[in-house]
C-alpha cells in the first residue's frame, strides 16, 4: 500500500475515532467544501500558499470590479460570532486598518468531486499557518504549524448551534477541520499559542492552482534533481524553475522528494516557495500590472472561505496595503518548534517543543522583534548564488548579479544562516527555525 494511502487511512480512522466520541455520525458537508463539477478525480492535499497572496491580490480590488468580487465571497462565522453579547468590529476605511492583526490560514485536503470520494470520509487541514502583523505596521511573522502536530482540542461548537463536541486531550491537530470546521481549527491554534484569532481563511487545492497561475508563475530554486512519484513533482536537474498552476501544486506537496523525507522538511521547503512568491507579489512586475492583479483577486475571492470578519472588501484591501509596506526582511517565516524524536501520544507525529514555543509566541504576542540563529530547516538551505541585499549584506560586500542556476554540488551540505535582519540587535531565538521574505533560498533534494 502506497504511503499516500496509509496517511489517508489513519486520516479516516483519526475522524472516525473522534466522531464516535459526540454519539452520532454527521454529514461529510464541513465548513470549506468548495464543490467544483471539473475537479481532479484524485484528492490533492494542499499545501497552502494563500497567507500573503489573498491579502495583497485583494489591492486589486479597491478598484476593479468591486461588486463582482464581493459576490465570489463565500463566509463562514467563527466560534462567538453571532452572539446576543457580540461586538461586531467595524469594517475598516479603505486603507486605514488600525493596530495588528492575526490571520489564521487553512489549508484543506477536502474532496471536492461531484458525487464524493468512495475511498474517503475524512477532512483534513494538512496546513494550518498563523499570521501576525505587528501593531506599527513594521513587521509580519508567520507560522506554519506541522499537520502531525500533536495538541488538546477544545471543545468546538456544532455547526447547527445546537451545542459542542467535546474536547480531546492529544490528537493531531490536522483533524480539527474535520471534526468542528474552521472554527474549530480557529480554537484550538488560539489555545495552543494563546493568541486571539478573529480573522481566517480556508483554501483548498484549486486556489493554490489557480493563483500562483494569476501572479505569472513562482521562481523556485532546488539544489538537485527531484522525484517525488507521490505528489507528482519531478526535476531532473538543480536550477532554478518557475512554478504555476498543478506544477505548483505538486512542489507544494512533495515530501519525500526534499529534506529528509518528513513534513517538517516540507514545510522549510514550502517558505522557500513562499519566501519567493513574497517577493514576486511585491515587485512592481506584478503592482503595476492590473492584469495580474485582478487575476489574483478573483481567484483568492472565489477560492476561499472567509470568516466573517474578514470577508469585507474593505477589510482585506487595507490589510493588503499594510503588507505591502513591509519590508521583505521584517516579513518573517517560522516552523512551529517540533520533535519527532518523542514516544507515547507522540508516536509516529510530531511533538510541540514547548520552551522554544513559548518563547516565539511570547515575543510575537508583545511584538517584541527577534532573529533566527540562521538554519532555515531540514528542507531548505541558502541559495549559494542569491544577490546581495542593500540592506542587509556586510559592510564589505559587492554587488552580485541576479540568481543564477546553480549546480547540484553548489549549496552547502546544511543550512545556512539567512542575511542578517534590518533590527540587528533583536533577540535570537534559539531552535526556532525558518527564513524571512528577502532570503533566497533552495529547496534541499532528499
Amino acid at each position: 500500500m502506497g504511503d499516500r494511502a496509509i496517511r489517508r487511512r489513519r486520516g479516516d480512522r483519526a475522524i472516525r475515532r473522534l466522531r464516535s466520541q459526540v454519539g452520532k455520525r454527521r454529514s461529510i458537508a464541513r465548513h470549506g467544501r468548495l464543490r467544483r463539477p471539473n475537479a481532479f478525480l484524485a484528492v490533492l492535499r494542499v499545501l497552502s500558499v494563500a497567507t500573503v497572496v489573498v491579502l495583497i491580490s485583494c489591492l486589486a480590488v479597491g478598484s476593479i470590479a468591486v461588486a463582482q468580487l464581493a459576490t465570489n465571497i463565500d463566509t463562514v462565522a467563527l466560534a462567538g460570532e453571532g452572539m446576543p453579547d457580540e461586538v461586531i468590529p467595524d469594517a475598516p476605511a479603505l486603507g486605514s486598518f488600525e493596530g495588528g492583526f492575526n490571520l489564521l490560514v487553512v489549508g484543506s485536503d477536502v474532496c471536492d468531486v461531484e458525487g464524493g470520494c468512495p475511498d474517503r470520509e475524512a477532512e483534513l487541514n494538512d496546513v494550518t499557518m498563523l499570521v501576525h502583523v505587528s501593531d506599527d505596521h513594521t513587521s509580519a511573522v508567520a507560522v506554519s504549524i506541522p499537520r502531525d502536530l500533536v495538541v488538546p482540542i477544545p471543545a468546538c461548537p456544532m455547526e447547527d448551534g445546537s451545542g459542542s463536541y467535546p474536547a480531546i486531550s492529544a490528537q493531531a491537530i490536522n483533524t480539527t477541520l474535520g471534526y468542528g470546521g474552521l472554527a474549530c481549527t480557529v480554537l484550538t491554534v488560539e489555545q495552543l499559542t494563546g493568541l486571539d484569532i478573529p480573522y481566517a481563511g480556508l483554501i483548498t487545492f484549486s486556489g493554490v492552482i489557480h493563483m500562483s497561475t494569476a501572479v505569472g508563475g513562482v521562481p523556485v530554486c532546488i539544489d538537485g534533481p527531484i522525484d517525488d512519484r507521490y505528489s507528482g513533482f519531478r526535476r531532473d536537474e538543480a536550477g532554478e524553475y518557475t512554478l504555476a498552476g498543478q506544477d505548483a501544486l505538486n512542489f507544494l506537496r512533495t515530501r519525500h522528494g526534499v529534506g529528509d523525507g518528513s513534513d517538517l522538511g516540507r514545510i522549510s521547503s514550502q517558505q522557500v516557495f513562499l519566501s519567493s512568491l513574497v517577493r514576486t507579489i511585491k515587485s512592481d512586475s506584478t503592482l503595476t500590472d492590473i492584469t495580474k492583479l485582478y487575476g489574483l483577486a478573483q481567484a483568492a475571492t472565489s477560492n476561499m472561505q472567509l470568516s466573517s470578519y474578514l470577508a469585507p472588501l474593505n477589510t482585506m484591501v487595507s490589510m493588503a496595503l499594510v503588507l505591502k509596506d513591509i519590508p521583505l526582511e521584517r516579513i518573517t517565516f517560522v516552523q512551529y518548534p517540533g520533535t519527532t524524536e518523542e514516544g507515547g501520544v507522540y508516536a509516529g507525529k510530531v511533538a510541540p517543543i514547548t520552551d522554544q514555543a513559548d518563547a516565539l509566541f511570547a515575543r510575537i504576542a508583545a511584538d517584541d522583534s527577534f532573529t533566527l540563529e540562521g538554519n532555515t530547516g531540514v528542507g531548505s538551505t541558502l541559495n549559494p548564488n542569491a544577490p546581495v541585499q542593500a540592506s542587509s549584506a556586510p559592510s564589505d560586500a559587492v554587488d552580485a548579479p541576479a540568481p543564477a542556476t546553480p549546480s547540484a554540488t553548489a549549496a552547502p551540505s546544511m543550512p545556512a544562516a539567512p542575511s542578517a535582519p534590518a533590527d540587528a540587535g533583536a533577540e535570537v531565538l534559539t531552535g526556532v527555525l525558518g527564513q524571512t521574505a528577502a532570503d533566497y533560498t533552495c529547496s534541499r533534494a532528499n
